[in-house]
């Protein structure tokens, strides 16, 4: 009886962990009409979703661990599956797809009196990020660091850092994947954002790719967190 109310009590965790992951991958078809109040409230809830969805990844994780060596345990070996493709989704393991590639480089250098290659201000990667995920952005890196909800992105001293790591000298690869990456690259190449890192000395250029590959987000994360008022508010 016990084996099976655990059993019972998997399942029901597996699918709704699945429905958190449908939900937060809806997208409305028009947002042009959104305005500024509305968009930051879609991306935060959004980030509660996905916060709520990676403190049930690990309590399935939790489970699977307790009863792996349990006999019959067809439904936790289920379970790990769905636990799996569910970590791909929310950023927690490498993937490989079609992506669209955002080439950031500076738009000249100055040899002769050594002016340093410009680098990327916090808030503008944060505006670009945000850019991203309004138009379709699913997944994506900058360089080595795959970014999730929770990532971090501020400033330490005269360096920018991302998931507590130092953006690497321009040039860098933004990686990033859509299920229309032809339309996110249309939106992209008219944005003013580009106009906002031409100011800074930065130029953007986008080109598509037929396999482009994700880093898994691999820093340490504190559930504990999702259980304090920030959850709910949808600070940061």
């Amino acid at each position: 009886m016990r084996r099976k109310m655990l059993l019972a009590f998997v399942s029901l965790l597996a699918g709704l962990m699945i429905a958190v992951l449908f939900q937060s991958n809806q997208k409305p078809e028009t947002r042009d009409t959104r305005d500024l109040w509305e968009i930051r409230t879609e991306l935060n809830e959004e980030q509660i979703k996905q916060q709520n969805l990676y403190k049930q990844i690990s309590e399935a994780e939790e489970i699977i661990n307790q009863y792996e060596n349990e006999p019959n345990t067809e439904k936790i070996e289920t379970l790990k599956e769905q636990v799996n493709k569910l970590k791909e989704k929310a950023g927690l393991s490498e993937k490989q797809g079609k992506g669209l590639v955002i080439t950031v480089k500076p738009i000249f250098r100055d040899i002769k009196n050594g002016q340093a290659y410009p680098t990327i201000p916090p808030e503008l990667i944060n505006r670009l990020l945000n850019e991203l995920k309004l138009y379709g952005a699913t997944d994506i890196a900058i360089e080595n660091e795959r970014i999730i909800s929770i990532t971090p992105v501020r400033a330490v001293g005269d360096s920018t850092y991302v998931n507590n790591r130092p953006v690497p000298p321009l040039p860098i690869d933004i990686k990033v994947m859509s299920k229309d990456l032809e339309k996110l690259m249309d939106y992209m190449e008219v944005n003013k954002i580009n106009d906002y890192f031409a100011i800074e000395n930065i130029e953007l250029s986008y080109e598509i790719e037929e396999v482009i590959t994700l880093p898994k987000y691999d820093m340490p994360i504190d559930f504990q967190w999702f259980d304090s008022e920030n959850v709910e508010t949808g600070e940061s």
